[in-house]
């Protein structure tokens, strides 16, 4: 049994028709080398879903970064014609229907604008959150590329 948010992340890889399983981990995945750690593959494997808010819009942008990379959020305000804000907790949680420290690439409440940082298509093996801190599924950049329709950018 997984838990609800995560459940919700595996019928949505369900619907989409992949065969992708969200997994629990005994360990917390709440960061980027927490997850690598637990998993035992690079921090570069974790794809970090990142919920930013344009600064006018106040609409919400979801950055899927390579574990150790930061996003450089000047090169976004000529992408987008706005400014980035860092989203709060209450207005991820609106707005993707999950807490931070488990934002899954998918299965969110409404549907939100996507990035995808380019580092992580150098993978044929990545590592997503799947609604809590300690859920996870496994699948390729070319995948997430797809389940995502993200467009694929540098972000540092």
């Amino acid at each position: 049994m997984l838990p609800k948010s995560a459940e919700k992340v595996q019928n949505t890889l369900n619907e989409l028709g992949y065969e992708l399983n969200v997994i629990e981990l005994s360990d917390s995945a709440r960061t980027a080398q927490e997850a690598a750690n637990a998993l035992g593959c690079s921090v570069d494997q974790i794809a970090k879903s990142l919920i930013f808010r344009g600064k006018t819009s106040q609409k919400p942008i979801l950055i899927i970064t390579s574990g150790s990379n930061r996003v450089n959020e000047k090169l976004f305000k000529d992408r987008i014609g706005e400014k980035l804000e860092k989203a709060d907790a209450d207005f991820v949680l609106e707005h993707t229907g999950f807490a931070i420290g488990g934002i899954p690439p998918i299965g969110h409440k409404n549907a939100i604008t996507t990035f995808i940082d380019e580092d992580l298509m150098q993978y044929d093996e990545i590592w997503a959150a799947a609604g809590t801190p300690n859920t996870v599924f496994k699948l390729s950049s070319a995948v997430l590329a797809e389940i995502t329709k993200g467009t694929i950018v540098n972000v540092k």
